[in-house]
């Protein structure tokens, strides 16, 4: 039996977390998805089918983050996008999300945009 990538393992996790994880149009879904370079988040309603906001890493300016953010791809940036996100979602009027970690370990830059997100208010 040929071993599976990551690619093809986390694929699998994530179709295990979205039978339980859901997003309305009350309550969107929160979905972070990393890059070996950024990170994008993206609050999206699954019962009309649409991307309510996004943002990225990539429109984030790494010195704003603090000294520690040597580039995009860091905890901190990543705390910074979950800040932006959550402000993106109070200008649509959206207080409640459910987070949903796209697979990936519950740890580093995933953790802190959830972090970030939580600190600026939003509700999990």
């Amino acid at each position: 039996m040929a071993k599976k990538t990551r690619e093809e393992q986390r694929a699998k996790r994530k179709q295990r977390i979205r039978v339980h994880v859901r997003g309305t149009d009350e309550r969107p879904r929160l979905c972070v998805f990393r890059s070996n370079k950024y990170t994008y988040a993206q609050l999206i309603s699954d019962d009309s089918g649409t991307v309510i906001t996004s943002a990225s890493t990539r429109e984030i300016d790494a010195s704003a983050a603090g000294e520690k953010a040597s580039s995009k791809g860091s905890v901190e940036v990543a705390k910074e996008l979950g800040k932006k996100i959550a402000e993106l979602a109070k200008a649509k009027k959206v207080e409640q999300v459910v987070f949903d970690r796209n697979g990936y370990i519950y740890h580093g830059r995933v953790a802190a945009v959830a972090a970030g997100a939580r600190e600026a208010g939003l509700e999990f």
